[in-house]
């Protein structure tokens, strides 16, 4: 009998070892993060663990809820900020000792589809929901917006290089850190001129950024899109014109594009990183990725807006490719972001590295960059910015022609030269032929 009870104390006491053991092992809720798409709200939880957890719906009102196993609080954690176009608000609660609850209060009935991911590059483990609904359900139109409420659309701009990494270095000595920082003001400026929309630097000075942290910055600020400026360089001279680049799933095939991206490996040990950042294992990470849905929409949001900026830049600028290219620079490779880089030209080319150091040629290439931002965000504006609520009908682009004044045009269009000139970010009534003016309209 003695040792019939022994033998049940030790196995108590293991259960409760083992109980504390799992207890300590318990992940924990660490972020929540939103992401609006048309007809569906991308809700991703970051955990410190891999969770088991259980997804339901309820009614009256609309929630949608998420039972975390083993999963402890975050105090510092804040969601009672977080909303959305459909997305009211998140509540966590515990439920007895081993749930914690997540509340997605949703403004109407929703599908629910969950799915885990695993760590990969900067993220963590995740539990990814995707709301989605018919795009046919009535959705409650506010006759009255308060545009004073409504966000601007933010584009952040990458000024490739700086500081010890000069880039390439073209014929005259032109520095391919120099160029594009021009160029990227001048998109910046343009973009900030035009209403509803903001401009970021990467980098508002001569200094390196490393590669990884380039894009983090753009979504730690919540931007729109990213944008990358290069003036590369080639090993012939003969090579020339403007390129366009969004994430591939592959390595690149073009030799041009091989080169292009061995420079940018390159670009981290000389900018005083301490290690260039390997491509080696890029088709892997990729392939990971890329079962992330969030990927597949950066990559075909990515070539949408190549095409457009595309269409821009060839008026302005001889183009090396005319269609968007795909290659796996570091710059591009984030998950939620649509990304492109933007060659402008080959320092390498004796004639790209002369107008390219030229301050008229550097305008027109901003001015054409900025146009195609605009006319691709305006396709399908995300909710809840001003220019989702601007009546692009009121809207449009004039390429300057021989002839043309900003008076003359202030009355063809029926707008205040004033405005005409604010919303292009212009000194004096001064334009030139083949300038892109945006003519501003109004909200509905």
């Amino acid at each position: 009998m003695t040792t019939q009870i022994q033998n049940i104390f030790i196995l108590l006491l293991a259960t409760i070892l083992l109980g504390t053991l799992f207890k300590s092992e318990a992940g924990s809720l660490d972020g929540v993060r939103v992401h609006d798409a048309p007809g569906r709200t991308r809700v991703v939880l970051d955990t410190s663990t891999p969770v088991d957890y259980k997804l339901f719906k309820l009614s009256n009102p609309y929630r949608v809820v998420i039972d975390l196993e083993e999963t402890h609080p975050n105090d510092a954690l804040v969601t009672e900020d977080i909303s959305s176009e459909i997305l009211g608000g998140v509540r966590r609660a515990r439920r007895g000792q081993e749930i914690y609850r997540v509340v997605l209060d949703v403004s109407r009935e929703v599908t629910a589809k969950s799915f885990l991911l695993p760590p990969i590059a900067s993220y963590g483990n995740r539990l990814v929901i995707d709301l989605s609904w018919e795009e046919s359900t009535p959705v409650p139109v506010q006759r009255s917006v308060d545009t004073s409420k409504l966000r601007d659309i933010l584009i952040a701009i990458d000024p490739g290089h700086g500081g010890e990494d000069p880039g390439a270095i073209g014929v005259g000595r032109v520095y391919e850190k120099e160029v594009v920082f021009e160029i990227s003001k001048a998109i910046k400026s343009e973009l900030d001129a035009t209403r509803g929309f903001k401009a970021m630097l990467i980098r508002t000075g001569d200094y390196y950024v490393p590669l990884q942290k380039r894009p983090n910055i753009a979504r730690e600020r919540r931007a729109d899109l990213f944008v990358s400026i290069h003036a590369d360089a080639f090993k012939s001279s003969r090579v020339s014109g403007a390129s366009i680049y969004a994430l591939s799933e592959k390595r690149a095939t073009s030799e041009t594009t091989r080169w292009l991206v061995d420079n940018e490996k390159r670009a981290d040990l000389i900018g005083g990183v301490g290690n260039s950042v390997s491509l080696d294992d890029q088709d892997d990470v990729v392939a990971e990725v890329i079962l992330d849905m969030s990927i597949k929409e950066q990559m075909n949001d990515s070539i949408a807006v190549g095409d457009s900026i595309l269409g821009n830049l060839g008026r302005v600028a001889k183009l090396h490719k005319n269609t968007v290219q795909q290659a796996g620079f570091v710059v591009l490779n984030s998950p939620d972001l649509p990304s492109i880089l933007i060659e402008t030209g080959f320092l390498s080319n004796p004639g790209e590295a002369k107008l390219l150091s030229s301050k008229a040629h550097q305008k027109k290439i901003a001015s054409a960059i900025a146009e195609g931002i605009r006319q691709y965000v305006r396709r399908d504006p995300p909710p809840g910015t001003l220019v989702a609520n601007l009546d692009v009908s009121k809207e449009a682009t004039h390429i300057v022609k021989r002839g043309d004044t900003l008076s003359e045009l202030a009355i063809r269009y029926s707008v205040s030269a004033s405005k005409i000139r604010i919303a292009n970010g212009l000194e004096n009534d001064v334009i030139r032929i083949g300038q892109i003016l945006v003519i501003p309209g109004q909200p509905t």
